[in-house]
């Protein structure tokens, strides 16, 4: 009787650990932050926020409401003070980390306060169809901020004090004019280590910070020109598509790249079939792309 007693304690002893150790895994999932895109703010992605908590139950979704709609025209550097701002506080508050999960122009914002934000703690950084690499192509953004203006003129807009003020242009990269876009842009030449700065190497430390970099994109994105770019792909002066891997920011490692993807860091995800406005509502990319990297 008293070994049956014993046993029947035991499991009952197994089976509290079990409830315990669920439950403290439920409530483990790291905050996920998200940083929009131009042009959006929070409620476009109520949906995959609602992916999030489905298969994350007990997860802090944070979806930043700064530099909403028209607002995500402010300079870049501008909204990467903002957003930084932001970002300290939640991380302040999660000792065991957050994942950064930033889409379109977004990533470029993220990519930044990876940089300037010495003691974060970002796990995984998700670029979700980001211009990573720079954009260059007539989109109906594009139409919109310029309508007199073909992709080739752009540049007239861009490279110069009063372009640098609209966030598209600071990532605004024509392969036919590199001088001018190393010389005038302030964004993402810098971001990209194409043009030396005195804060280079501290940079790429604290992006080096992360322990997984993903990057989703696809063909049909009709946004995002070429649409390697959300790979870190781009043009070369004939518009033929050079790879991540074989650009010289890769190569020469000045902000990281290379070094995170030599260590297991980098994944490249790539999906047909969604257009840029469908990245952050479809289910498949969700499950295949970023739900991996949420843990």
């Amino acid at each position: 009787m008293r070994v049956f007693v014993m046993m029947v304690m035991m499991m009952l002893l197994v089976g509290v650990g079990v409830v315990v150790l669920g439950s403290g895994r439920s409530k483990g999932y790291r905050p996920v932050v998200i940083v929009h895109g131009i042009f959006d703010g929070p409620k476009q992605f109520r949906m995959l926020s609602r992916f999030i908590k489905q298969a994350h139950p007990g997860t802090e979704v944070v979806t930043l409401a700064l530099y909403d709609y028209l607002s995500s025209l402010h300079p870049l550097w501008q909204q990467v003070g903002g957003f930084g701002r932001a970002l300290t506080s939640i991380m302040s508050r999660s000792p065991a980390g957050v994942h950064l999960l930033c889409f379109s122009q977004g990533g470029l914002i993220c990519r930044a306060l990876l940089y300037t934000l010495p003691h974060h703690n970002v796990h995984s950084f998700i670029s979700l169809s980001s211009p990573q690499a720079g954009q260059y192509g007539d989109t109906h953004y594009l139409r919109w901020l310029f309508p007199e203006r073909l992709k080739r003129n752009v540049f007239h807009v861009c490279y110069n004090n009063f372009g640098q003020k609209i966030s598209i242009c600071d990532y605004w990269n024509d392969p036919h004019h590199r001088a001018r876009y190393l010389a005038r842009s302030s964004f993402l030449p810098l971001i990209n280590a194409e043009r030396h700065h005195a804060l280079a190497q501290h940079w790429k430390e604290n992006f080096l910070r992360i322990r997984k970099l993903v990057l989703i994109g696809g063909p049909d994105d009709d946004v995002i020109t070429p649409w390697q770019s959300s790979h870190f792909g781009f043009y070369d002066g004939q518009e033929n598509i050079v790879d991540m891997r074989n650009q010289d920011y890769y190569k020469e490692d000045g902000f990281g790249l290379k070094t995170l993807d030599d260590r297991g860091g980098v994944e490249l995800c790539q999906y047909s079939g969604v257009k840029h406005g469908a990245w952050h509502s479809n289910y498949s990319v969700f499950t295949g792309c970023i739900k991996p990297w949420l843990t």
